[in-house]
C-alpha cells in the first residue's frame, strides 16, 4: 500500500501552526456568535429571541441550562424524527443511540452535517498530532481501525437515520477515508458483538493496520482473541506497523498496566480522546496524563459548571476565559448540531488554561454517596488503579455501588464487583489485600470517606467481590449491551441495577466471592 502519511504530515505542520497561533477566548467568542446567527431562524432560535450580537452574560441569560430530557420533552419528542428547523437549521439526518450508562435509558442524540465534519476535523488532529509526536511515522502506510458499533442504521424516516456513533462515522465515510479505513464494508455491518469480534481478529491478520481506535474494556477483549488465533503471538508481532492505539470512553487508568504488558515491543503508543455522542470534544496532544486539549474551532462551545452548584436555579458558570485549574465541572456544550448549554453529564477538571486541557473525571451521577461520603469517579478510578498495583494484579472490568444495612445496628458500605485479568489468586487472600489497599487508597483521597470510616463508625470497609473471567462481558450481553458504544458501569447507583449485577455475578460464579 502506498504510503500516504507525508500529505497527513503536511496538514499536521500547516494545522499545528494555526493552534499555536490561536487564542482560546477569541476562538470560542467566534464559535458561540456563529453558532447563534445560524440558528435565529429555528424554533429553539425564535422561542429565546437569538441576536448574534449578544455578549456571553446575555446568551447566559436568555438560554438556561438543560439536559437531554429537558431538550427531549420541550423540543424533540414531538417532532422525533423528523427534527427540521427545531434547535438546528434544516432536518437531522442522524442520531446517534446512546444508552445511559447506569439506567440504560436509550437516548437519542441529534448529529447534524456539520457535526459530522467536526467530527472528522476532530479525528484529522488526533492523526496531526501522532505525526507531530513521531517524526519517523508511516502511520498512513497501513490502515486504521476502527473497532466500534455496526454501520447497519435504523431508518427512522426518509433521509433520517439512527445508530451507534461509530457506525454513521463508518458509513458516512468519504471514499478517500476507505482507502485507509479497517474494516471492510463486508464485515462493518456485523451487529452481533461476538462474531464481530472473531472475523475482525481473523480479517485483520492479513491486513496492515497502522492506527487502531476503541474503548478500552472492548479493546483487551479484543486483543485476546486475537492473540487465541495467531497462536499466542504478541501484539507487535502480529502488527508490526502498528504506531497509535487510541481509547476513550472510559478512564484509562485501570487499563494502563494491562495494555503496557499488550504491547510490550510494539512501536505503538497510546493516546486519550475524548468524543461523545454530543461531539469529539478533547485529544491528547501531549503525553499520557498531560490532559486533552479542548477542540476549540469545531463548532462547539465549552461550559463549566462547579460541580456543587449544579442545582442551582442559576449556576455560577464559567468558560475557557475564567474556569479555574484543579476545580470539579459539569461540562455544558453549545454545539453545531442544536445543542444549547446543554449538560452532558460529564465532569471535567482544567489542567491548563492556555491552550485548554481538561482530563474527564467522572459523570455528573457517578458519585457514592449514600452515607454521605462524596466519593466521586475519579477517585474510585485511582483507588482501584492503586489496589491492582498493590497486589501485582490487573483488572479487565469493574463496579462499584452501595450496600445498605438490612438489620438495625449495621452499617453499610460499598461494594466492588471486580474481574481481574492476571495476578489474582484461586482463594481469597489476594482479594482481602486488594480490598485492604482500596479502602486505604479512598480513605486517602477523600476526607469524607475517610471521615465515615473512622472507626467504623459510619461506614463499613469496601467489600470485594471477584467474578470470574469474562463475567462482565456475559452481563452485558445479558442485558443486550454487548457491543464498543456500550460501557461497563463503574459506579451504579440505581439499586435495582446494581441489586441485578449482584445476582448475576452469583449465578455466573462464587469464585473469591465476598
Amino acid at each position: 500500500m502506498h504510503d500516504a502519511t507525508w500529505l497527513l504530515r503536511l496538514y499536521a505542520l500547516r494545522r499545528i501552526r494555526h493552534l499555536a497561533r490561536m487564542d482560546p477566548e477569541q476562538a470560542q467568542r467566534a464559535v458561540l456568535a456563529s453558532l447563534i446567527g445560524r440558528a435565529r431562524g429555528t424554533k429553539f432560535g425564535r422561542d429565546h429571541d437569538f441576536s448574534p450580537a449578544w455578549s456571553l452574560d446575555e446568551y447566559r441569560s436568555r438560554v438556561p441550562l438543560r439536559d437531554y430530557d429537558a431538550f427531549w420533552e420541550a423540543y424533540w419528542r414531538q417532532p422525533f424524527p423528523r427534527l427540521d428547523d427545531c434547535t438546528w437549521p434544516g432536518r437531522i439526518p442522524w442520531f446517534a443511540v446512546s444508552s445511559g450508562t447506569t439506567t440504560g435509558t436509550t437516548k437519542y442524540i441529534p448529529v447534524s452535517r456539520e457535526m459530522r465534519r467536526s467530527n472528522v476535523r476532530a479525528g484529522a488532529d488526533l492523526l496531526a498530532f501522532h505525526v507531530a509526536n513521531r517524526p519517523d511515522s508511516r502511520l498512513l502506510a497501513g490502515r486504521v481501525f476502527m473497532l466500534g458499533g455496526s454501520t447497519g442504521l435504523v431508518r427512522q424516516a426518509r433521509g433520517v437515520h439512527s445508530g451507534d456513533l461509530s457506525g454513521i462515522a463508518a458509513a458516512t465515510m468519504p471514499a478517500w477515508a476507505r482507502l485507509r479505513y479497517f474494516p471492510p464494508r463486508s464485515l462493518e455491518a456485523i451487529a452481533d458483538w461476538e462474531e464481530k469480534i472473531e472475523r475482525f481478529a481473523e480479517r485483520s491478520l492479513d491486513a496492515e493496520i497502522g492506527a487502531i481506535a476503541g474503548t478500552p474494556s472492548w479493546l483487551l477483549i479484543f486483543f485476546e482473541r486475537l492473540a487465541e488465533i495467531a497462536g499466542g503471538k504478541r501484539i507487535a508481532d502480529i502488527y508490526p506497523g502498528l504506531e497509535l492505539l487510541s481509547h476513550g470512553g472510559v478512564a484509562w487508568a485501570p487499563y494502563r498496566d494491562r495494555f503496557a504488558a499488550l504491547l510490550q515491543r510494539s512501536r505503538a503508543e497510546t493516546r486519550e480522546v475524548y468524543p461523545a455522542s454530543e461531539g469529539f470534544f478533547a485529544i491528547a496532544d501531549r503525553a499520557d496524563g498531560d490532559g486533552l486539549r479542548l477542540q476549540l474551532d469545531t463548532g462547539i462551545f465549552y461550559e463549566f459548571v462547579p460541580l456543587d452548584r449544579l442545582d442551582d436555579a442559576n449556576p455560577d458558570c464559567r468558560w475557557v476565559g475564567d474556569a479555574e485549574p484543579g476545580v470539579n465541572y459539569a461540562l455544558a456544550v453549545t454545539t453545531c448540531a442544536g445543542l444549547w448549554r446543554y449538560l452532558v453529564g460529564d465532569t471535567v477538571t482544567l489542567v491548563e488554561r492556555d491552550p485548554p486541557r481538561v482530563l474527564v473525571t467522572g459523570r455528573t451521577s457517578y458519585m457514592l454517596s449514600a452515607f454521605g461520603e462524596h466519593v466521586i469517579g475519579a477517585e474510585v478510578e485511582q483507588a482501584v488503579t492503586e489496589a491492582a498495583r498493590a497486589i501485582g494484579a490487573t483488572v479487565t472490568d469493574f463496579a462499584a455501588g452501595s450496600v445498605f444495612p438490612e438489620e438495625a445496628g449495621a452499617r453499610g458500605g460499598h461494594l466492588y464487583i471486580v474481574e481481574f485479568g492476571t495476578g489474582i489468586d484461586g482463594g481469597g487472600s489476594d482479594r482481602a489485600r486488594f480490598a485492604e489497599r482500596l479502602d486505604a487508597a479512598l480513605c486517602r483521597l477523600n476526607d469524607d470517606y475517610a471521615a465515615h470510616r473512622a472507626g467504623g463508625y459510619g461506614m463499613d470497609a469496601a467489600q470485594v467481590r471477584v467474578l470470574p473471567a469474562g463475567g462482565f462481558a456475559a452481563w452485558m450481553k445479558s442485558r443486550g449491551k454487548l457491543g464498543g458504544q456500550n460501557k461497563v458501569p463503574r459506579i451504579v447507583n440505581d439499586r435495582e441495577l446494581f441489586a441485578a449485577l449482584r445476582s448475576f455475578a452469583d449465578g455466573y460464579g462464587r469464585t473469591g466471592s465476598g
